[in-house]
């Protein structure tokens, strides 16, 4: 099983975008149930509430099911739990660092560079730009399903390590 943690400031927009996306991305291949895909947040300052209503409106309108959740943050203990953590932004790296401590493992990686963005996916909190982060976001799961889908039956973290 491949367990996916998708990192975020706050855990209302991008990466309760990417958890929903992924989720249907892997559903529709068939592999969902080889797949344990969640979300978290680096701050506290959105813990417990919903996932934002923009990124809802964007899920409704490409027909990615969703369901009410409550924001979390990422514990250390994360870290040994799943095989990815995938972030969105530098600040997402520093703030899993501080919190999980060093990448000893090589786990930790920038979501946009499955797609070769040559950037960071912009939170739309800041930008309102809901639409633009939503287009990241899918075209970067598709890309990160299709590595996975290219490594399989190897080490994971192993594999993916320098292939980003």
């Amino acid at each position: 099983m491949h367990s996916l943690l998708f990192v975020c400031h706050g855990n209302i927009c991008r990466s309760t975008m990417a958890e929903f996306v992924m989720k249907e991305l892997v559903r529709q291949a068939g592999r969902a149930e080889e797949f344990c895909i969640a979300s978290a947040a680096t701050s506290r300052e959105e813990i417990g509430n919903d996932t934002h209503s923009g990124t809802k409106e964007q899920l409704e309108k490409h027909g990615i099911p969703f369901t009410r959740r409550h924001a979390v943050q990422i514990k250390r203990s994360d870290y040994d739990q799943y095989d990815l953590i995938l972030v969105f932004d530098q600040e997402n790296i520093r703030e899993v660092r501080r919190i999980c401590g060093p990448d000893a493992e090589h786990k930790v990686y920038s979501l946009a560079d499955f797609a070769h963005l040559g950037r960071d996916i912009a939170d739309p909190w800041y930008t309102g730009d809901f639409v633009r982060t939503y287009d990241d976001v899918s075209a970067c799961c598709q890309a990160l399903l299709a590595q996975l889908e290219r490594t399989k039956g190897d080490v994971l973290t192993k594999t993916l390590q320098g292939k980003a």
